[in-house]
């Protein structure tokens, strides 16, 4: 469904396609994602949607939004909310979807095909309107987890759903070897 001359631009819901990629075992090569786009069509953004926690001296997520940021991706954060809730737990709040869809709408007249990295059904509306506007929508999520990361209504209303599982050998991160359990490499008994 991508044509050389495709104008796209990629929509990432930070939080939804980490949890994907977790449930399906591996980590996502942000580089790698960028350029199997740029050779899909003529990349115009690679937007990233995230909420940050500000009260934590160091976030987890600060190094990616740090390299995504200098390595061309267009940032998208706000200040996550942090709240307690009826049973004392503490929950954190970080909702970028108006974000992302002002950011689609906005772009749509410059766009032939948006990506969306996505299983939120609340996108639904979103990719009706880019549709009307002449846009063509792939959603890139899974079925493959227990439950489905995708919601059904967003994957109908889609033009192309792309299985993140298939794509992991394209833009999957090779698995580190624990520290520690690193093999030394073995001495030479070459003779001279």
């Amino acid at each position: 469904m991508f044509y050389k001359d495709d104008r796209l631009a990629l929509f990432i819901d930070g939080s939804n396609l980490y949890a994907a990629a977790r449930a399906l075992s591996f980590d996502i090569d942000y580089k790698l994602l960028r350029q199997e786009f740029m050779r899909r069509g003529k990349l115009l953004r690679a937007f990233y949607y995230t909420a940050l926690l500000d009260s934590e001296e160091y976030s987890p997520i600060r190094p990616l939004v740090d390299w995504l940021h200098y390595n061309g991706y267009a940032m998208v954060t706000k200040p996550a909310k942090e709240y307690t809730d009826s049973l004392g737990r503490r929950k954190v709040k970080g909702n970028m979807d108006i974000e992302l869809t002002v950011d689609a709408m906005e772009l749509a007249h410059r766009l032939d095909h948006a990506v969306l990295f996505s299983g939120d059904g609340d996108f639904r509306p979103l990719v009706e309107s880019l549709q009307r506007s002449g846009v063509r929508v792939s959603v890139v999520s899974t079925i493959r987890s227990q439950p489905p990361m995708i919601a059904d209504e967003l994957r109908r209303q889609a033009d192309n759903f792309i299985e993140l599982d298939e794509l992991r050998d394209v833009i999957g991160r090779p698995p580190r070897e624990p520290r520690g359990e690193r093999e030394t490499a073995p001495e030479s008994n070459a003779e001279i």
